[in-house]
């Protein structure tokens, strides 16, 4: 029997962890939190946050100082994303209301 689960979730978003890693942290108000976390602070965390925000294993991409980054609601569409952008412009472009 498969059973459901409800999530209040609008998108998905994966985050590339090894990308994260690589970038040491980098962003948020001191530069010093992942791109995972500082976008979980602004949708929400678990099944209850606006925009799902999933850190996954690596995404092959492998950007120079950055950190890759998929909206799932846009798979051919992925995004790369350095330390020095605002994390508040990138959760607007991720459909933050």
């Amino acid at each position: 029997m498969i059973r459901r689960a409800k999530a209040d979730w609008e998108a998905t978003v994966l985050v590339c962890g090894k990308c994260s890693k690589k970038v040491g942290g980098g962003f948020g108000p001191k530069g010093k939190t992942s791109l995972a976390k500082a976008l979980k602070r602004i949708f929400g965390k678990g099944r209850k946050a606006s925009v799902g925000v999933i850190e996954t294993k690596c995404l092959g991409l492998c950007p120079k100082n950055a950190v890759t980054l998929v909206d799932g609601r846009r798979p051919g569409e992925w995004l790369v994303v350095t330390p020095d952008e605002d994390v508040e412009v990138i959760a607007a472009r991720l459909g933050r209301e």
